[in-house]
């Protein structure tokens, strides 16, 4: 039996008017965000703030909201990379260590994603922490998958 490849996409709020972001999501028919921000309640974040978002998804796009913290790197290792105190390589060795101590895989499972899109700030997923996310998760399922960054 062959089994379909399973779209999971990505997407940043930043560089973003909420007619885009909201409108790209629709398009692509995401059921759910999964918040993977450290700080999801910035007012930093405008459209993209925790409550306002979640009202804004339900009512423009029909779609449901899970904020993940385990899925966001910590303050202690975000902070030096942001400040330009450690460089992509460093950042990226510490944050899946984080995911390993985390044991994330024990109760994460990448078709719990299946139609959803993981959102952060970062415009672009190279660099950020959510192409991170999947690419660690994808070494605990064995299906195909197919990741898509919503511009």
């Amino acid at each position: 039996m062959v089994r379909k490849n399973m779209t999971i996409y990505t997407i940043g709020f930043t560089k973003k008017t909420a007619n885009n972001f909201f409108n790209v999501l629709k398009s692509n028919q995401v059921k759910k965000i999964i918040d993977v921000r450290l700080n999801n309640a910035s007012q930093l974040s405008g459209f993209a703030k925790k409550n306002d978002l979640i009202f804004f998804l339900r009512e423009i796009c029909n779609c449901d909201y899970e904020h993940i913290p385990d899925l966001a790197p910590t303050e202690e290792i975000l902070k030096p990379y942001k400040k330009g105190e450690i460089i992509w390589s460093q950042y990226e060795e510490k944050f899946m260590t984080l995911m390993a101590q985390r044991n994330i895989e024990k109760y994460i499972d990448l078709l719990q994603f299946e139609d959803s899109c993981l959102l952060c700030s970062e415009h672009f997923p190279h660099q950020c922490h959510r192409s991170l996310v999947i690419e660690y998760l994808k070494k605990y399922n064995s299906r195909q998958h197919i990741i898509v960054d919503l511009y």
